[in-house]
């Protein structure tokens, strides 16, 4: 008895994105000390006919939801996961801004260990050096 070939969670994402003619998912990482160059590449990759995700939200900023220590913290676990999500659901990674420090380094390894594509505005920050940024081309 044969069975059918059954499709992974990232295929059946796939087939559903072609079936809907979803144009590309870019989702743009980066420290969100650059929230403005973020709104920026959101412009020019909208602009380009691809599907935006990015940070929602800038703790740095204050506000009342992180205004008390142990919230911020509950809600940076929270964003954290939500941010890996949009990695998920994103056909290509943009990192934005000329530094990259350790949360948006371990995005870009987390989306490289996906096989999801990773471009840089900054390619000298790129944490995998040239090889990685061949890799992602």
């Amino acid at each position: 008895m044969s069975y059918p070939n059954l499709l992974t969670p990232d295929e059946m994402l796939a087939t559903a994105k072609e079936r809907l003619s979803i144009p590309t998912i870019v989702c743009i990482c980066g420290s969100t000390r650059f929230m403005a160059e973020m709104a920026e590449a959101d412009l020019e990759e909208t602009a380009a006919d691809r599907i935006v995700v990015k940070p929602g939200v800038n703790m740095k900023a204050e506000h009342p939801l992180w205004a008390d220590p142990v919230a911020a913290e509950a809600l940076k676990i929270r964003l954290d996961m939500l941010h890996r999500a949009k990695i998920r659901l994103a056909d290509e990674v943009l990192v934005v801004g000329d530094y990259i420090g350790d949360s948006a380094t371990a995005e870009v390894r987390y989306a490289r260990s996906l096989g999801i594509p990773v471009r840089f505005t900054h390619p000298e920050v790129d944490p995998g050096g040239a090889t990685a940024a061949q890799g992602a081309s």
